[in-house]
Parts: structure tokens; C-alpha cells; sequence
């Protein structure tokens, strides 16, 4: 069985629709089909919360575009009229409850966290219903699942939450099984779970990645396919390096590390549910099917020079907390950390020193991070301080923790090109390592480890 999951980027108009369901039909063995939101509808509906908050008579505007770019795709893709009026009907009735959603949002002038996460949900939830009637006007039997219906488990955790693999396994074994069994083509809901008491909780942007490898770890699966609008992974990023070339193979780890060092090709929370069972991730390329994409598998293999990909990400901010044993002082970290998590901020790293502590965060919370700790911090900090302009360059490959004088041939590397190396942490993985940079010169230096490790 194959679980195979299609992203946004994959999911534009009516011909991109037909473009997934040929793919689905090449595949004569039982299948499960996750898909995420429509491209751009989740950054609509984010702009839409924000807009709500502000502007009763603008919510009915958002509301008629998102369900006119519904209706137009879902036309021009269902070819029966009668199933057609059926589609047409479920997103309408969705779309009348995500304007209720709004309208809550601007009479009580206030987002929570449970509201935040059912109003992004609802891009999964009109796309799996368009697939779903594309599929049946071709005689194909099928059916749109929406996450929280099927019984997909969390912790609660509004954003960012975490699939209760034990419980979820229990009823997606019941729930997709027999649609399964009866030769249905399971069409589900990416992106999110219910928790417990029964809200819609997220998986955090992206999260649709991680669905699938949560329904192929409760259903047995042989493989997770991701379809994107690329091959798979590259040894650098080739819009700042040409020369970058495909990379065949992966181990989980390092796919991970390269997910969370900025290549956007998977969400590295995939491999979580994954890892137990062995089950590859095989990258595909949705506009050359045919196309023999990166295999990620837990066993990897150390290449000659051992890097395999030099990735980075422009979306970091660093906090610098300051003072004379700040570093080793008990309590202090832990102070500071919770301060913040409990504001919901994640923070990516952490790099100490005997009289500094840094926090790396994504830049869409590096202000709300500045100013919580500027408020409320140990006695022992004389100062906090915020980096804007920084960048995180992660260097990744299998025996990189065995293999000595890497980070001296990236520093030498580097340096020939006149860029100063902020902050590094080596150690902490045994297949990356990271620096981070002044944005300005991530160019330079990326190009420069990649032409050290590739002579290209």
C-alpha cells in the first residue's frame, strides 16, 4: 500500500487537479491520497483572521473570493453535473461555517488558539471534496475524509500538535480500512487532528507532510510518496548555486536536518512516525512523474567527502542574552526558555556561552521574543539584545560526527570569501552541523562550502 500526499504547490486549478488523479490512476495498488489546502488558500485565511479582527464588512470579501476560487476549479474540474451540484452544496454549507467562524472573531475582537486552528483548516477541507468529485465523475469510487472525522489523535497543542500514534492507528485501522476494503480511494485531509476533547488542532505549516507519514505508520504502508513541483533534494539550492546537482539517496536524519535547515521539499516531523517501521519517503516530482526522485531511507551512507547538501534559511532571528554568568548560572536558561514557550514561540536553537545565551527563533517571532524578555528576565541578565539581519547555513551528510577537519575546510572556505562566521553549533547531530551569517553574504557563502566539498 501506498500513502501518497500532493501539496499546495501541486494544487493550483482545475488541470492540476486531473494532473493528481492520472498519477493516482498509474498506481494499481491499494492507495491513500493526502492533500493539502489549494495554493494560497491557507495564506488567504490567515489574512482573513487578521482582517476579521479589524473589519466586519470585509469578511463577506474574503469570504465570496475563497469560494469563488473553489467553485471555479471545482467547475471546470468535475465533469458531471449532478456530482458537481453535490460539491458545489458541501462547499457552500463550509464556507457559510467559516463565515460564522469570522463574524465570532470580529464581534468578540479576539483570536484563540482553538479558533485560529479550525479557520486554517478549512483549505484541506474544501480540496479533499473537489478530488474526491473529480474522481467519481470518472466512475472511480471515492471519498473525502476529513482528519477529525477519522479519528487522527493529538495532544491538544493548538499550532503544533503531536498525532497519538497508539489511538490513531486504532481508528484509521477501522475508519480508511474499510473504504479500503471496498475499493474506495481514500481522499484525506492533511494539515491537521482532533484532540481529545474533540478541536481541530494543528500540525504546524507544512503538517500535511506529517499526516501522511502518520496514516502510513497506522495502516502498514510500504511506502510514502510526496509529490512536488521539483525532483527531490539538491546538493545546494540551485536558484544561488547552478552547478548544485541531485541527490539520489538520503537517511532520515539527514532529510530531517536539511528540512529544518530551509529545504522546504518536507517537513521534517514526517520521519517521526516513520522511523519505527522503516518506511521509505520517496520524493516525486508531479510535472515529471516518471522522474526518479530522492529515496529517504533509515539507513544512509557516507559519501567520499561526506556533505551532501549545504542549505540554509534567510527566517531566523537571534536573541542575545547577556551577563556575567548568564551561562552558568542554575536557572537561568530554563527561566528564559519557558518564558517564551509559553507565549507559543518555538525556539529553533540554543547557543551558550559563560556570559551570553542565544536563542535562535523563525523572524516571525523574533520582535514578540525581544520584547517578552526584555520584560521579564533573571536578575542575572544585564542586557537583551536583538539580531535582525542573520542567517542560518546548516551543512549535512552521513559521517560528518567521525570525520575530522570538516568545520575547518567550511571556515576556510568561507573566509577566502571575506565572511565572518557569527555563532556555530557542531555536535549536536551527528549528520549537520550549522553557522549562521550576516544575511547579506549567504550567497557567498554557500557558494563557497559548496564549491570546497563539490568543485562546482
Amino acid at each position: 500500500m501506498k500513502i501518497i500526499k500532493f501539496g499546495g504547490s501541486s494544487l493550483t486549478d482545475a488541470i492540476s487537479y486531473h494532473r493528481v488523479k492520472d498519477i493516482l490512476l498509474r498506481e494499481k495498488e491499494d492507495k491513500v491520497l493526502v492533500l493539502s489546502a489549494m495554493q494560497g488558500i491557507t495564506k488567504k485565511l490567515q489574512k482573513a483572521i487578521r482582517t476579521a479582527l479589524k473589519d466586519e464588512d470585509e469578511v463577506e470579501c474574503i469570504i465570496k473570493e475563497i469560494t469563488k476560487k473553489h467553485q471555479i476549479v471545482a467547475t471546470q474540474a468535475i465533469r458531471d453535473t449532478e456530482i458537481l451540484s453535490d460539491i458545489l452544496e458541501r462547499i457552500e454549507k463550509k464556507m457559510k461555517r467559516l463565515e460564522r467562524l469570522l463574524y465570532g472573531i470580529n464581534y468578540t475582537e479576539e483570536v484563540t488558539a482553538k479558533s485560529r486552528d479550525m479557520i486554517l483548516s478549512f483549505g484541506e477541507r474544501l480540496s479533499v471534496h473537489i478530488m474526491e468529485g473529480i474522481f467519481r465523475a470518472e466512475g472511480i469510487k471515492s471519498r473525502a475524509m476529513e482528519a477529525d472525522e477519522i479519528g487522527i489523535i493529538t495532544d491538544g497543542e493548538f499550532g503544533n500538535a503531536t498525532a497519538d500514534l497508539k489511538h490513531t492507528r486504532k481508528n484509521l485501522k477501522k475508519t480508511i480500512g474499510q473504504e479500503l476494503d471496498r475499493g474506495v480511494i481514500p481522499v484525506v485531509t492533511g494539515f491537521f487532528g482532533q484532540s481529545k476533547d474533540g478541536y481541530t488542532t494543528l500540525f504546524g505549516f507544512g503538517g500535511s507532510d506529517y499526516t501522511a507519514g502518520i496514516i502510513a505508520y497506522s495502516l502498514d504502508s510500504n511506502v510514502v510518496e510526496v509529490w512536488k513541483d521539483v525532483d527531490g533534494f539538491m546538493s545546494a539550492d540551485p536558484k544561488l548555486v547552478s552547478q548544485a546537482h541531485f541527490i539520489d539517496r538520503l537517511s532520515y536524519a539527514e532529510a530531517a536536518e536539511l528540512a529544518y535547515f530551509g529545504a522546504k521539499i518536507l517537513h521534517p516531523r514526517i520521519v517521526q512516525p516513520l522511523e519505527p517501521k522503516g518506511i521509505p519517503i520517496v520524493i516525486k516530482n508531479a510535472y515529471n512523474p516518471d522522474r526518479t526522485g530522492t529515496v529517504i531511507e533509515k539507513e544512509g551512507y557516507q559519501r567520499e567527502d561526506v556533505i551532501k547538501s549545504v542549505a540554509y534559511t534567510r527566517d531566523i532571528g537571534v536573541i542575545k542574552i547577556e551577563g556575567v554568568g548568564v551561562g552558568c548560572k542554575p536557572g537561568v536558561l530554563s527561566f528564559m526558555a519557558s518564558t517564551v514557550s509559553e507565549h507559543g514561540i518555538n525556539i529553533k536553537s540554543v547557543i551558550t556561552a559563560q556570559t551570553s545565551i542565544n536563542f535562535i527563533v523563525d523572524m516571525e517571532d523574533l520582535e514578540e521574543c525581544y520584547k517578552l524578555l526584555r520584560k521579564k528576565h533573571s536578575s542575572a541578565v544585564e542586557e537583551v539584545v536583538k539580531m535582525e539581519d542573520e542567517a542560518l547555513i546548516g551543512i549535512v551528510g552521513e559521517g560528518m560526527s567521525v570525520t575530522r577537519g570538516l568545520a575547518a575546510r567550511v571556515f576556510s572556505a568561507i573566509a577566502e570569501e571575506h565572511v565572518n562566521v557569527d555563532m556555530i553549533s557542531y555536535g549536536a547531530s551527528k549528520v549537520a552541523f550549522y553557522l549562521i551569517v550576516k544575511g547579506k553574504y549567504i550567497e557567498r557563502a554557500v557558494k563557497a562550502i559548496h564549491k570546497e566539498f563539490f568543485k562546482v
